[in-house]
């Protein structure tokens, strides 16, 4: 079998090591321009292109995948089917049809939760207690089509957006690899019951932004959702704060209000929430390195009754 590959960021490269370590053929490999990034501005290539290059495939990038010369790229290669893992463009439909068996693709939740762009932190957001994967076979909808197979796996409550990504990114692996002994099965897929859907909606910046007046168990969820890419925040005066680890403690603190340091501990320090009481655990100024909240009070004179906007 003769398999293009369309894929990005690390979720898309252990997927693609996992397929050339099985034994398949990958001729080509798909992936987003080069970027510019960084203080310095200087061009990033993205991890999909660099495990390419390292293991002799050709990397194509366009910058969209509408054009007929990309059409007729993908037909040249003779393939019996794509693959796509969170490539980040639209996948038209005259190359969804373009291959004998379609084109498939790895996605990290339980269609059809949480279809779209941020699965992974939506799932935390929400406090969902499992998620997994699924390789579906792809429609012009948006992460609608029908499904082969999910695998899935508890979402722990010290999960980060980041532990669970590692998690699903080999779990996607292992399922693709197995979906491609059943892309003939006349009983598969199997379609999505729409009725049920919830969408990942892509992650802004107000999005980050701690809400001092939710649950602390909320702000905790939104805390490990948003760790590491943007990063939870709220702000010190004026500067911007990141809240990299909290912990839900019992504290009675009826009486202070939303955002309010009440105690100071050597661990860190507490803060009241419209319900329950946070501990903050690990911070980041703005400009700064990562710190414990015990070294951010030393270094910021930080007091009992601030108020964290």
């Amino acid at each position: 079998m003769n398999i293009i590959f369309a894929g990005t960021p690390e979720f898309s490269a252990v997927s693609l090591q996992s397929l050339v370590d099985a034994g398949y053929r990958v001729p080509l490999v798909i992936t987003q321009p080069d970027r510019r990034a960084g203080r310095g501005m200087s061009v990033s290539k993205s991890e999909v292109k660099e495990m390419a290059t390292d293991l002799g495939i050709e990397t194509y990038q366009p910058p969209s995948l509408k054009s007929p010369e990309v059409l007729e790229k993908l037909k040249s290669v003779n393939a019996d089917l794509m693959i796509v893992v969170a490539f980040g463009q639209i996948v038209p439909k005259s190359i969804l049809d373009a291959f004998r068996f379609g084109c498939i693709n790895v996605h990290a939740s339980l269609l059809p939760r949480w279809r779209g762009a941020a699965p992974i932190q939506r799932a935390i957001m929400a406090g969902d207690t499992e998620t997994g994967v699924c390789i579906m076979r792809m429609a012009e909808g948006l992460d609608t089509g029908p499904v082969f197979l999910e695998r899935r796996l508890p979402i722990d409550n010290v999960d980060t957006s980041g532990t669970l990504h590692n998690k699903l990114a080999h779990l996607g692996a292992e399922a693709l690899i197995q979906s491609l002994t059943i892309l003939s099965d006349e009983n598969l897929p199997i379609a999505q019951e729409d009725v049920h859907a919830t969408y990942a909606h892509k992650i802004s910046t107000n999005d980050a932004r701690i809400d001092w007046s939710a649950n602390a168990s909320d702000i905790n969820r939104l805390v490990r959702a948003m760790n590491p890419v943007p990063g939870a925040y709220t702000f010190f005066g004026d500067t911007r704060i990141k809240i990299w680890e909290t912990r839900v403690v019992n504290f009675d603190n009826q009486q202070d209000s939303p955002g309010t340091v009440i105690e100071l501990t050597q661990e860190g320090f507490l803060v009241s929430c419209g319900s329950g009481t946070l501990k903050i655990m690990f911070i980041q100024k703005a400009g700064g390195r990562k710190v414990s909240a015990s070294e951010y009070v030393r270094a910021s004179n930080l007091e009992l009754g601030y108020e964290f906007k």
